[in-house]
């Protein structure tokens, strides 16, 4: 799979803690709430989050296929916002 997960594969929330993925500048440090999933055909499925106290929108690749997949229940939840 190349790269790395971070994201929580239970509750799909992560750390605001990036400006440029995995440079750990950002001093936000907010939690990442999942609040939808898109599919993007290039990249798969990804988890639409928003930063819960600056309010800054990123995305998280979906792990489906590891040895901890993520909560495909919480995913399936996530797809049913717009």
């Amino acid at each position: 799979m190349g790269g790395y997960r971070n994201h929580c594969p239970t509750c799909l929330y992560s750390k605001h803690v990036d400006i440029i993925p995995g440079d750990r500048a950002n001093p936000c440090q907010g939690l990442m709430q999942p609040i939808a999933v898109e599919y993007l055909p290039q990249k798969g499925w990804m988890i639409v989050c928003r930063c819960t106290k600056c309010g800054h929108q990123g995305r998280n690749k979906a792990t489906l296929s590891d040895s901890q997949p993520d909560n495909l229940d919480r995913i399936i939840e996530l797809s049913a916002n717009p």
